[in-house]
């Protein structure tokens, strides 16, 4: 029984049958200018249109295709950095962003760059009045999540854009929690980049996009062939763009329905694990949350020995985000909200998704009481606590 879906979602069927034809048949380099070539170069153009649709971008050109939103950070950040150093090297991001954009800032840190942290409230809310201190002449470029891939908080990103847009500054967003679940529009919300990733809309892994507004420069990070407006070079992987694509427009054909079914389920484990389970709490903000996301924490316990304790029960669940699970420290979004160590240890996350069924949640909910009351019989933390 799989609980899991922020780390790793399975791709569509229809995705795959999509997919197919690119894999055998329509085999060609869109590079080649014969007709088998031809097919392919109809295929990226096509998926270059329903991936800008999918955010509301003016031109399917503003849309480059990547190996994953990995790279995509990277081509945003760092690419717009070193081609505009002239105009400053100041770069504001937030305290809970994903770990791939906390390497990027160590690494322009490095490099001769600036980056300030904005920090959260006690939800994970970005503080408005934070980011507007940070701002100096220098400032080149804000970051900021559209929401968190753990606690799932949506940010104030139409705000963030206003602010940004005002002070001339280059808005980025990574979208990649957020996509699918939450409706994407990069002329709203005054984007000016924004990341994607194809399996976090049930589309193959290896693949993803950055959307950059029109007139906006980036140095690129990769050299060669000059695919992909000389941004990202290489040749492109079409069936991968191709099911990406489809999964971009299925996602916005189940949004509206799929958002209230999975909000539902979400809020039927919140109210349930308060009833059930003593002295547990919901970290993030209460509603302004992804659909899919719940994410507790108990006294006493750790989320791994929670983790491993439903393993055992085939059900998969997480403490996190799977991108920096090999490290034993607390999670850095969970310490930016002002949790003690051991509070920010104690945590479990669920996030569900298109193939979650009602049962599966209520298996979860009903093994759940038992797994925490073993694991804080044999917690010293709790006998610490009663006097024993």
């Amino acid at each position: 029984m799989y609980l899991d879906y922020q780390s790793a979602k399975p791709v569509d069927p229809e995705v795959i049958a999509a997919m197919t034809p690119y894999m055998a048949e329509k085999f060609g380099n869109a590079s080649s200018l014969h007709e088998v070539g031809d097919w392919s170069t109809e295929a990226l153009d096509s998926s270059r249109r329903t991936i800008a649709h999918f955010v509301n971008a003016r031109e399917p050109e503003e849309i480059i295709f990547t190996s994953g939103a990995t790279e995509a950070n990277n081509l945003a950040i760092i690419g717009y950095a070193l081609r505009n150093k002239q105009k400053g090297k100041h770069v504001i991001i937030s305290e809970v962003e994903h770990i791939s954009i906390l390497n990027i800032a160590k690494y322009l840190r490095k490099n001769g760059f600036e980056v300030s942290t904005v920090p959260v409230d006690f939800t994970g809310t970005v503080r408005l009045d934070k980011l507007e201190e940070r701002i100096r002449p220098d400032t080149i470029l804000i970051s900021i999540q559209h929401a968190n891939n753990e606690i799932g908080t949506i940010q104030p990103v139409m705000s963030i854009g206003k602010i940004a847009r005002e002070k001339k500054i280059v808005f980025h967003v990574d979208a990649v929690a957020s996509e699918g679940q939450i409706p994407i529009d990069v002329q709203r919300d005054f984007i000016d980049m924004l990341t994607l990733s194809s399996n976090d809309i049930y589309g193959p892994r290896g693949v993803g996009a950055l959307y950059v507004r029109k007139g906006f420069l980036l140095n690129p990070l990769i050299i060669g062939g000059g695919q992909e407006r000389g941004l990202r070079s290489g040749t492109e992987d079409v069936a991968a763009i191709v099911g990406f694509a489809k999964a971009a427009e299925l996602a916005l054909q189940y949004m509206p329905e799929e958002s209230k079914r999975l909000r539902q389920l979400r809020d039927k484990a919140i109210k349930t694990v308060f009833e059930t389970v003593p002295r547990s709490y919901l970290n993030g903000h209460p509603t302004n949350r992804l659909p899919n996301n719940a994410h507790f924490r108990f006294d006493f316990i750790e989320g791994e020995s929670i983790l491993l304790s439903f393993k055992e029960r085939g059900i998969a669940v997480s403490t996190g985000s799977a991108c920096s699970s090999q490290t034993l420290e607390p999670s850095h979004t969970l310490m930016s909200l002002g949790l003690l160590h051991e509070e920010a240890h104690g945590s479990l996350e669920i996030t569900m998704g298109r193939f979650t069924r009602e049962a599966d949640v209520d298996t979860f909910l009903e093994a759940l009481p038992g797994v925490v009351k073993r694991l804080r019989d044999m917690s010293p933390l709790t006998k610490t606590e009663v006097g024993m």
